[in-house]
């Protein structure tokens, strides 16, 4: 077996088997903890803290967040996100979209000449960048999650996968049924999960025994198209497999597990 070979066989894998035991076990008391803020089965009460102050120079600046000029923090939810990009979407608002859902993403990690504002200033520089987004939302709307993230990646200087999965999450949830898996949001800490998970798999497989095929596939970024499809596939599959226990919601939206796995954690010795 080639490396893509092995790299195939632990997926198939991983499709088959979904969240092992204790990855299960962990879930159930996270849903014990937070059921009262996601009593709707969705994390839309996910709520992010930022500076606005810190983010004075971006433009556009959406109605949704706190104004630049006030004094300390504020918070935003996805909930009231998803509102701000649906309407964004509607008016042909891309970059007003994209700055809703950085911010969101970034929260109080953004400084006023770090990675945060400034990266998304340089982002909102490139002249293409409506084009590059309004494809993406069109590959979105008529082709689904897979396309509309091959469509994005490497079109805008600066914006990687774990932020430009943000905005695709986010219209997705605006635009609505969209054809196939609804998009959701992969980042590092995302990634991380699943390569733990990717890791033990190949192990008692046999297909990965010392983890460099997990640590390759499921790295800290630049995930392929391919790669974001197995993962949106295999989080949705996951979101069915809770279902069916008891301790998870019944009917919960694949996001919810997203929002789940993002805040907890899992360690492979169970």
């Amino acid at each position: 077996m080639n490396r893509q070979d092995r790299a195939n066989a632990v997926d198939d894998e991983m499709a088959t088997r979904l969240l092992p035991g204790p990855m299960v076990r962990t879930l159930g008391r996270w849903w014990a903890a937070n059921a009262s803020a996601y009593a709707d089965g969705t994390p839309g009460a996910h709520t992010v803290r930022y500076t606005p102050r810190r983010w004075a120079q971006i433009t556009p600046w959406p109605k949704v967040l706190a104004p630049t000029s006030a004094g300390g923090d504020a918070a935003v939810s996805r909930a009231e996100v998803t509102s701000a990009v649906t309407d964004a979407l509607q008016r042909e608002a891309f970059r007003e979209a994209l700055v809703a859902t950085y911010v969101w993403g970034k929260g109080k990690r953004g400084t006023p000449g770090g990675s945060g504002p400034a990266t998304l200033h340089k982002i909102l520089a490139f002249d293409n960048l409506d084009t590059a987004l309004a494809a993406a939302v069109t590959a979105l709307r008529e082709h689904g999650a897979p396309q509309a993230y091959a469509a994005l990646k490497g079109q805008a200087p600066g914006l990687g996968p774990a932020f430009f999965t943000k905005f695709l999450y986010f219209a997705g949830l605006a635009l609505e049924p969209v054809p196939g898996m609804r998009p959701l949001i992969l980042d590092q800490v995302l990634a991380r999960r699943l390569r733990q998970m990717a890791a033990a798999v190949g192990r008692e497989s046999g297909h990965d025994p010392d983890g460099s095929i997990a640590a390759w596939v499921w790295s800290d970024g630049n995930w392929t198209p391919h790669r974001y499809r197995v993962y949106i596939s295999f989080m949705h599959a996951a979101a069915d497999q809770l279902a069916a226990h008891e301790g998870w919601p019944s009917g919960a939206a694949p996001d919810l597990l997203e929002c789940a796995l993002f805040t907890t954690g899992w360690e492979t010795s169970g």
